[in-house]
């Protein structure tokens, strides 16, 4: 069984982000699994905090995910042309203490996806996110492209991701990925 784990990067319950992510934990390919996680008891991150009181609960639960994951799904919006603070904020604790990196993220297979109201998907923050995947040393797939999701107000309903083109889009993207962590 191939284990991922996604994160949403978005804290609003009825986001497009978290709409994707979801269909995206519906739509994988036998023997694997897409483990959603949340980062919305992930603290502002503070080194005086993190010196004082060390990695809190809710981060630490989240590199014990990943660490154990074959690969990793960022689900990212796009706010005000960039990377969205709060997924920022939790990568940025994830991160910490340094020494962890290597255990955690270095190496680790990451696809980038993104939803939005807009006509553009996420390119902008997707961009945005390159130099930090790379400043970790994490693994960006890049074979299928990137995924956007346009338009999304059009897509989804109180059901999920109702248009049957993007669910097939989808399912093929993680199924190439999932082929590629699993290699």
């Amino acid at each position: 069984m191939i284990k991922l784990v996604g994160i949403a990067g978005s804290l609003r319950q009825g986001s497009y982000n978290r709409a994707l992510l979801r269909a995206a934990s519906e739509v994988m390919p036998p023997d694997s699994q897409l483990q959603i996680l949340s980062i919305d008891e992930v603290p502002l991150y503070n080194a005086d905090n993190e010196s004082e009181l060390g990695i809190p609960e809710p981060v630490a639960a989240l590199k014990d995910a990943i660490e154990a994951a074959a690969g990793v799904v960022l689900v990212t919006p796009e706010y005000n042309g960039g990377m969205p603070g709060v997924l920022k904020n939790a990568i940025d604790w994830i991160s910490r203490p340094p020494q962890d990196i290597p255990r955690v993220l270095r190496g680790k297979p990451v696809a980038l996806m993104g939803a939005t109201p807009g006509g553009f998907g996420t390119a902008f923050s997707q961009v945005g996110w390159l130099h930090v995947l790379r400043t970790l040393r994490m693994e960006l797939w890049v074979e299928q492209g990137p995924f956007y999701l346009s338009r999304a107000g059009d897509s989804f309903d109180e059901s999920g991701l109702k248009d049957a083109d993007q669910r097939d889009r989808l399912r093929s993207y993680l199924a190439a990925f999932v082929s590629q962590v699993s290699g």
